[in-house]
């Protein structure tokens, strides 16, 4: 067993104006077994690697930096840090000081005392922008119907793990992992506490619109089959209305009458050919997703790895 109590994951993006900071703040924690600090550098475009060099160069708690090659996602940079920590709770957390850092003891506390495997936090208020809001709760909402977790359970980046679920979870080597996707299926002792959520110290939120969409397609698409069964039953009920209309067209004919109705019939068969072409595009992105994974594409390439203070 790890002789450090606390590991604290941080995937760094643009977070070159935040993360001195939380660090500092971190470093003065006295968590039950001592703490390590594990700085993931996801490809960010500005300085954020020259201050973790500083912050890893002055340390006075065991810091573990990990700049990745190239940017790959807050999902594959949380993986890369998990597979670095060594502590007998993880604790991920996001490098922009909405999350205070004096609520990580009691989130881990939390988790080691009540032998949960995982806990998730919530919030009372979020200061995010709305459209921001609005995005987690219908993400929330997708995951709800698509994976195996407590009903109304909100998945929270900021969230702690036992060394147990850290171990299961990294066994996973896929080129697009959904962190809580995975958690969900390796353990059901989950649970959560409500915490404080800050206003955003500097800059915006580096989660985009489209960003926001390609976790929703990661989430739907990677961890359950639950799209395809849709796709299937929409197939289904077209089928069934493509029948039914022959029978109607038949029945028209049979009495004599001619049947008329171009509107009708273009209508219907550009909506064949819709549900058809959105059938193909979600087996295309299942085929695609188990292409890229057979073909070896990498969860993440680390460039370099700097320890300090003691680490």
């Amino acid at each position: 067993m790890s002789d450090i109590g606390l590991s604290i994951v941080i995937p760094v993006y643009r977070g070159a104006a935040t993360i001195g900071r939380l660090v500092e703040a971190l470093s003065a924690l006295q968590p039950e077994g001592g703490l390590e600090i594990v700085l993931v550098n996801d490809g960010s475009p500005d300085n954020s690697g020259e201050v973790c060099r500083a912050l890893v160069a002055r340390a006075q708690v065991p810091i573990t930096y990990l700049e990745h090659a190239r940017n790959f996602g807050e999902h594959n940079a949380v993986m890369t840090g998990l597979r670095h920590a060594r502590g007998r709770y993880v604790i991920t957390m996001d490098d922009d000081l909405q999350n205070p850092p004096e609520e990580v003891v009691r989130l881990y506390d939390h988790a080691r005392n009540g032998g949960w495997d995982v806990v998730y936090t919530r919030y009372a208020v979020k200061e995010h922008a709305g459209w921001r809001n609005l995005g987690s709760r219908f993400a929330n909402w997708v995951a709800d119907r698509l994976l195996d977790k407590p009903k109304g359970l909100y998945l929270s980046s900021f969230r702690c793990m036992s060394a147990f679920a850290v171990a299961q979870v990294t066994r996973y080597s896929g080129p697009y992992p959904y962190v809580d996707g995975l958690l969900m299926q390796v353990t059901q002792r989950v649970d959560s506490i409500e915490v404080k959520h800050l206003k955003r110290a500097e800059g915006r939120s580096n989660y985009t619109l489209k960003r926001l969409v390609l976790l929703w397609l990661n989430l739907a698409t990677s961890f359950s089959v639950l799209p395809l069964r849709l796709a299937m039953a929409a197939g289904a009920l077209m089928g069934l209305l493509g029948f039914a209309g022959a029978l109607y067209v038949i029945g028209v004919g049979l009495s004599g009458q001619t049947p008329s109705g171009w509107a009708s019939l273009m209508t219907v068969m550009l909506l064949i050919a819709g549900v058809q072409f959105f059938v193909l595009g979600v087996i295309g992105e299942y085929v695609g997703r188990a292409f890229l994974s057979a073909n070896g594409k990498p969860q993440g390439v680390v460039r370099e790895v700097l320890r300090g203070g003691g680490a």
